[in-house]
């Protein structure tokens, strides 16, 4: 059962204070340190490991719900997925970013000016990445949701039977990439420079572990900037109608914008998520990794119940 909100002092300051406190602190000690000359690349990963260790302790002094603290056979799986998915940035990087920094240079020669306003302070420049990334992953989530083909590469992602902030990094490695892909590439083609990289890297990462956090966070107002827990439980939901809504990764802007925003006042999210036409998707990280591969046996064991 979900819990109940009651409005204590403690309660309504851990409800509507965590997210603002510790993803702006995490954000606002990123960018300080960024604008200092700090390795920016470690500076993503530390403040990413301090807020793993909080979420640890907040989800269990501050459900949102208390079914979802325990393992449902699927801990295992998340943590390979982690640690797999923690080297597609690695992986992008090698592959590409040489070649689209040359390509960016040029383009900059051609126009006769640069693409980027380096010149803009930081909080700025990484405001306007998170836009122009939120377009390219907006449309291939949604596409993701909208064509069979694709959906087998993200239904890993939605086979979870629990929320909690693991959830984030649960991601076949070629939808990540993806992902990944057609968030950056605009950006590094524009001419962002590694410290932008860098501190987009860890808004999403951030946010990715609060957006799936099994913690009872509510943003009221910023709902309407944010793509946070509130909607995305929504788009976890086992109903088809609701779950394809609200595909935006950091920002809920696109989702405005095409009209794809689901947050209903009238009922509270669903508590049992997952696949309703696939009961039986598979629970392990190689049958993860192979399931596009597999998709009409695993369709008719679903047909077989």
């Amino acid at each position: 059962m979900t819990k109940i909100f009651k409005p204590t002092i403690i309660d309504a300051a851990f409800t509507y204070g965590t997210f603002p406190a510790v993803f702006g602190g995490a954000m606002g000690l990123g960018i300080y340190g960024v604008a200092q000359g700090w390795n920016p690349v470690f500076t993503a990963m530390g403040l990413v490991g301090a807020v793993v260790l909080l979420l640890l302790v907040l989800e269990r002094v501050h459900p949102y719900q208390v079914e979802w603290l325990h393992s449902q056979g699927d801990l295992r799986t998340d943590l390979i997925h982690n640690l797999v998915n923690f080297w597609i940035p690695e992986v992008y990087t090698v592959a590409f970013v040489g070649a689209l920094t040359i390509a960016a240079a040029w383009l900059s020669n051609a126009v006769g000016a640069d693409l980027w306003p380096r010149e803009w302070p930081l909080l700025a420049q990484l405001l306007l990445a998170l836009v122009i990334a939120e377009l390219g992953t907006y449309w291939i989530h949604r596409l993701m949701h909208e064509y069979p083909l694709l959906w087998r590469f993200h239904a890993a992602h939605h086979s979870a039977p629990r929320l909690y902030w693991l959830n984030a990094g649960r991601f076949h490695p070629l939808d990540l990439f993806a992902q990944q892909f057609l968030a950056l590439t605009p950006l590094v083609l524009l001419g962002a420079d590694m410290r932008i990289i860098a501190l987009h890297t860890l808004f999403t990462a951030i946010h990715g572990m609060f957006q799936h956090a099994n913690v009872d966070i509510r943003l009221g107002p910023l709902n309407w900037f944010f793509s946070m827990a509130e909607l995305h439980r929504w788009h976890h939901s086992k109903h088809l109608e609701e779950a394809n809504t609200n595909y935006g990764a950091n920002l809920i802007c696109w989702d405005i914008v095409f009209r794809s925003r689901f947050l209903p006042r009238d009922r509270q999210p669903p508590t049992e998520i997952g696949i309703e036409s696939l009961p039986n998707f598979p629970g392990g990280y190689w049958a993860h990794l192979l399931s596009p591969f597999r998709w009409k046996k695993i369709e008719a064991s679903a047909r077989s119940n």
